[in-house]
């Protein structure tokens, strides 16, 4: 059942614990990367079989498999993901850059030029969490920022194949090249390169706590998105709203993983008690029931505040990943909430919507990230590169001031390095 706070009455550090399990993890991830470093192929299939049961005779998906997964779709979904891709699409469209450049009255040029990130590797959970809105969230931003290669891994089942409903969103977005290997040693391959893996430059996409581990050490030799945490979703809710559809918004996160945290804010505590109720109702309907329950247990809180502004500082504390503002008018509240990953505005729009749907990205920052770090877009897919041209002139005018501050930092090469084109004396 989940537990009911007050928020005046217990410590904020309390209400910020999330149950993360780690312990063995580091140790075990490092071994993987260095093997697969080592032996290339060779330990991929051999973590195949351990990992998976899967006995594979090639790592890549062919392009004939891929479309025979496509065409096998039913008509009904395939309409779906070709929907949901062009919403997707449609909204990072607009994040788009192109850099700048600034011409002075001196000649001087000033600017910063965009160029998209050439390789690309995606991770996709498979088998029983395989989840094509992961590829549609992952793969869209990168070819909308103009990536070269978009090469994604997923497991394998026992039978060496992927979900079909994978392979069909990875033909809807466009990836380039498909792997059927998951977990530490995909990243390991992604990052290092193996024989039939190329090296890219970076890596994006959720995964077990194998895979976030393994981005994490891997961080460096190539670029990551984020080190992604179990789900979590933060339901901000006024009296006026239906506990069921607030109990079942929590619950859709609670499914994912035993790990995930479903919380409740709330200035009512009469919805409060009727959502504990309803949460345990709902429970004993889900298939997923086992999951659910234990991230419920584990991590499910109801959080009693004096009002919505209390409520709003407690969502801001929190910095959920996914945070929902249930009440009649949200928009003025907008504007309070400085961390959350995703916000989901007025009782008609449940988190569920932007996993799949709605457009916005559903790759997001996760255990309080949201403060500092913000939802996979067009911008991680893009590096930016600084560029400056002073004419003879220019520099001229400036290189006292450069020689000035070199010195105050005792840098005396920066000094006559702006010096030495006016003054050759000033090296001798």
């Amino acid at each position: 059942m989940m537990k009911i706070y007050e928020y005046s009455q217990v410590p904020l550090s309390d209400l910020l614990i999330r149950t993360v399990e780690r312990s063995g993890v580091t140790d075990a991830v490092r071994d993987i990367l260095a093997d697969v470093e080592a032996r290339g192929d060779e330990a991929l299939f051999e973590y195949s079989r351990r990992f998976d049961k899967a006995e594979l005779t090639s790592l890549e998906v062919s392009r004939e498999e891929i479309d025979a997964a496509y065409d096998a779709m039913d008509p009904a979904f395939l309409a779906v993901l070709e929907k949901a891709a062009a919403n997707i699409r449609a909204y990072h469209e607009n994040e788009r850059t192109e850099g700048f450049r600034v011409e002075r009255p001196d000649g001087t040029v000033l600017g910063m030029k965009v160029t998209p990130i050439e390789n690309v590797g995606l991770c996709v959970p498979g088998r029983t969490a395989a989840y094509p809105s992961t590829v549609l969230m992952t793969a869209i931003p990168a070819k909308l920022a103009g990536c070269s290669q978009l090469v994604m891994v997923s497991p394998p089942g026992p039978d060496g194949k992927q979900p079909a409903a994978i392979l069909a969103a990875a033909k809807i977005a466009g990836v380039d090249r498909i792997f059927r290997i998951g977990g530490a040693q995909a990243v390991a391959a992604l990052a290092c390169g193996t024989e039939s893996v190329p090296k890219v430059d970076k890596i994006v996409g959720p995964g077990s706590a194998f895979v976030a581990e393994a981005k994490r050490q891997v961080f460096g030799r190539v670029d990551i998105d984020m080190i992604a945490g179990p789900s979590e979703i933060l339901v901000l809710a006024d009296g006026t709203c239906d506990p069921a559809y607030v109990a079942a918004d929590l619950l859709s996160q609670a499914e994912h993983d035993v790990l995930a945290t479903a919380v409740l804010v709330t200035d009512s505590p009469e919805l409060a008690l009727s959502v504990q109720a309803e949460v345990e109702r709902q429970l004993s309907l889900l298939p997923r029931e086992e999951i659910a329950r234990a991230s419920i247990e584990n991590n499910g809180k109801i959080i009693v505040t004096e009002d919505l502004l209390t409520a709003i500082e407690a969502a801001n504390a929190l910095a959920p990943e996914h945070l929902e503002i249930c009440v009649d008018d949200p928009m003025p509240y907008l504007d309070k909430i400085r961390n959350a990953g995703s916000v989901f505005l007025g009782k008609y729009c449940p988190e569920a919507l932007g996993d799949y749907l709605a457009g916005p990205n559903h790759t997001l920052p996760t255990s309080g990230a949201a403060r500092f770090s913000s939802p996979l877009g067009v911008d991680d897919f893009v590096k930016k590169t600084q560029y400056t041209c002073f004419t003879p002139a220019a520099l001229e005018a400036v290189s006292g001031d450069i020689a000035l501050f070199a010195r105050q930092e005792r840098l005396e090469g920066h000094a006559r390095s702006a010096l030495v084109r006016f003054d050759r004396e000033v090296v001798t």
